[in-house]
């Protein structure tokens, strides 16, 4: 794995000291366990403002006229599945200036040991509550997975996703657990997914792989505007929200700035902004997949 000691950003992003934030022991926790979840993040009039954006964009108010490559999940009103729009950057202001947030950039140049980090692509996601009565309801769950499962497009796997809570969560609203220790267990066959419902099956096939520790599910616990920060490889999924309110997030995968392209391994719908002739080697730059650190270099 890369070395998360080699690069160091400027202390102080967005007024939080990330000298401070991100100490040795942080990076070390990172390394071992393949996730870490911080100190908040984001106050509750920042995270009332991303609530409301989110609702506003599942609504239809745009503030873009142009709509991403592929587009969120087709679901009836009403019904248990879990809604999931990627690139919502293109479609909310108030989500791009999270997802592509200085601060996150920061944080995840320091887990990947790089010095400049764009956006792979974001996430807008909204499971429904099905209320505690529907303990067997399985629409809410998100399959045990892999991201770099469906990111073999992309040239390493030394990627990171900061997954951002807007509302408490825990196991009774469908939030995130996490397999601690996973990313040491390297990419798995057939880990790509998140849209899969059979967690126990799941969970059967990926421990019947070679791989070199236990099987420890662990709950990411968080208040509203902590941020869960983990690797590529990092096995996660979740289960039902089995409240009567819905489990929000905003989710940033990042990567390093000088990852690009790697033909013949898997297709991914950002492949189309390469252009239609692609080669081996080229980069994922520019508004696509824009620069989140340093700050404001493009």
């Amino acid at each position: 794995m890369t070395d998360m000691t080699a690069a160091k950003s400027p202390a102080i992003v967005d007024g939080v000291n990330i000298d401070e934030l991100i100490t040795p022991d942080v990076l070390a926790e990172y390394k071992e366990r393949g996730y870490w979840v911080s100190p908040r993040l984001f106050s509750a009039e920042q995270i009332a403002e991303m609530r409301e954006a989110q609702e506003r964009m599942w609504a239809g108010e745009h503030d873009s006229e142009i709509l991403p490559q592929y587009g969120a999940q087709e679901v009836e009103p009403g019904s248990p599945d879990v809604r999931q729009q990627c690139n919502a950057f293109w479609l909310s202001d108030v989500i791009r200036k999270v997802t592509t947030s200085p601060l996150l950039g920061a944080i995840g140049a320091r887990f990947m040991g790089v010095d400049t980090v764009r956006l792979w692509h974001d996430q807008a996601v909204y499971k429904p509550g099905i209320g505690p009565d529907g303990k067997d309801e399985t629409a809410g769950n998100i399959g045990w997975h892999q991201d770099y499962g469906h990111w073999k497009s992309s040239s390493t796997s030394n990627m990171c996703t900061a997954w951002i809570a807007l509302q408490d969560t825990d196991l009774q609203n469908g939030g995130m657990r996490t397999i601690v220790g996973s990313h040491k267990w390297g990419l798995l066959e057939d880990s790509n997914t998140f849209g899969h419902k059979d967690l126990d099956g799941l969970q059967a096939r990926f421990a019947n792989q070679d791989i070199s520790g236990d099987w420890l599910d662990e709950p990411c616990i968080m208040q509203a505007g902590q941020v869960s920060f983990h690797h590529a490889l990092t096995l996660h999924g979740s289960g039902p929200n089995l409240t009567w309110e819905p489990r929000m997030c905003l989710i940033s995968h990042m990567m390093p700035g000088d990852t690009t392209y790697l033909p013949g391994r898997q297709y991914h719908p950002n492949l189309v902004f390469l252009g239609p002739h692609a080669q081996k080697g080229e980069p994922f730059a520019g508004p696509y997949w824009p620069q989140m650190w340093p700050r404001g270099e493009e």
